[in-house]
This record gives structure tokens, C-alpha cells and sequence, in this order.
């Protein structure tokens, strides 16, 4: 007969540490709920210093995906269909592009040029640039193959489309709304490949689902936050998580 502790999800992991990793989620969450985005790359950063990546990437896309799902009713209305679309098709064309750059460039580069130029971007942006109309169709496909490009290639396609938003004139909303629904088309798309290849096993699917309140708790919060929110706050919230994300991305292609 199983023990209450081999039938914990987390049984193998000392208390500390699960510790840290719950209040790191929770804290993704939040961000996650607040602004749309950053959840990925918050709960790996964390994750991984307990669990290995293998287990770490296939729980957190499905914590991902739990996320859009539990926040697409509410943001629904203010989804920007004609430019989400055209950045779902050019991502879908860049991906395969950045696969090969996986296989045939070093990474490391690669990850250092991004981070770069998402900051450069991000501070272009604080310091007052916008557009005055969204941009073309043509336009957000080129950003979306740019997106796809570097998801295929460093797993990081989300600053471009965080970008293209931020500079155009869509309000708090609408952005967000827009990002929760491009990552659950990305999302979903890289969950159906992971599929094919036995990533998602019953501890990855249990361990998932003993994390689910962790997530809807810290979306619940960062959700009620964003309501209450200015559109101006919103958007210096968002560039800084922008700029931490990309300096961790520096951090990590020199140290890890």
C-alpha cells in the first residue's frame, strides 16, 4: 500500500526547495494574470533549480495553457483579431526557419543578440516612441515569422510580439487580450509536437494538476490587479518585465 509521502506528486523533492518553486510559480502567476505574458520564462528560470528541464518544459506549457484557458473568457472581446491572426500565420512560417538555426548556429549568439535588442526596444519604448496607427498585415506577419524564427531556435518568441504591441496603439486591453490568445494558439501547436514525442508522462500530468491552484490563485490576483490598474502603468510594468526577462536572458547565455 502506497504512504501518503510516495503518493505526494512531490515526494522526491526536499521542502525548502518546493518551497521556493511554489512561491516562484505563484509569483509568475500573478505576472502571468497581470499583464498577459512572462509566465514561461519566470516559472522555468525557477523550476529548473529543482527539477530537471526534461520534466520542468511539458509542466509548464501545460500550466501555460491552463492559464490562457482559464483567462480567454474573460479577455475575449478585446482580442485584435486582424493582427493576431497575421502574426499566428508568420509565426507558423518562422518556426521551421528557427528549427534549422537550431541545428546549424550556436546558441549562444543567438540568445545575446535577442536580449540585446529587446532591451534597446524596451527603452525606446519608456522613453515615449509609439505608432500612431496598428500596423499592416504585412507588418505583423514579418513580426510573427521573426517570433516564430526565435521560438524555434532560443524557445524565446515572445519579446517581438510583446513589442508589437506596446508600440502600436492598442490600449491595456486589447494587448493583453491579444497576447493571452497568441500564446494559446502558440502554446497549443508546441503542445501537440511535444506529444508526438512522449514528453508528457501520468508524474508530469499529476504534478501539473497538484500546481493548478498555485496558478489559478496567482492569475485570480494579477487579473484583479490589472482591472484596477492605469494603461500607463500597465505599460511600464510590462517593458520592465520585458527588461528583466532579457537581462536573465544574458545572465543565463553567459553563466549557464
Amino acid at each position: 500500500m502506497r504512504t501518503l509521502s510516495t503518493m505526494w506528486p512531490f515526494a522526491d523533492v526536499a521542502p525548502l526547495p518546493l518551497a521556493f518553486v511554489a512561491l516562484a510559480l505563484f509569483g509568475a502567476s500573478i505576472v502571468r494574470g497581470y499583464s498577459g505574458f512572462g509566465f514561461s520564462m519566470l516559472a522555468i528560470s525557477s523550476m529548473t533549480l529543482v527539477l530537471p528541464p526534461a520534466e520542468v518544459v511539458p509542466i509548464v506549457l501545460l500550466l501555460e495553457i491552463s492559464a490562457s484557458i482559464h483567462m480567454l473568457p474573460g479577455v475575449w472581446r478585446h482580442i485584435d483579431w486582424r493582427s493576431l491572426w497575421p502574426l499566428m500565420v508568420g509565426n507558423a512560417v518562422g518556426t521551421p526557419i528557427g528549427i534549422y538555426f537550431l541545428i546549424s548556429l550556436p546558441a549562444q549568439p543567438l540568445r545575446v543578440g535577442i536580449s540585446l535588442l529587446v532591451i534597446a526596444a524596451a527603452t525606446l519604448l519608456w522613453r515615449g516612441f509609439a505608432l500612431q496607427t496598428m500596423p499592416s498585415r504585412s507588418t505583423a506577419t514579418g513580426i510573427g515569422v521573426s517570433a516564430g524564427v526565435l521560438n524555434g531556435s532560443i524557445g524565446i518568441g515572445g519579446p517581438p510580439v510583446v513589442l508589437f504591441y506596446l508600440s502600436s496603439p492598442a490600449g491595456a486591453a486589447m494587448t493583453r487580450a491579444s497576447l493571452v490568445a497568441y500564446f494559446f494558439g502558440t502554446d497549443s501547436v508546441t503542445l501537440a509536437m511535444m506529444a508526438t514525442q512522449g514528453l508528457f508522462t501520468t508524474e508530469v500530468v499529476v504534478r501539473t494538476i497538484a500546481l493548478l491552484p498555485l496558478l489559478i490563485g496567482g492569475i485570480v490576483i494579477g487579473s484583479r490587479r490589472f482591472i484596477k490598474t492605469e494603461p500607463t502603468t500597465f505599460r511600464r510594468f510590462t517593458l520592465i518585465v520585458l527588461i528583466g526577462l532579457s537581462i536573465a536572458g544574458l545572465v543565463r547565455a553567459y553563466y549557464l
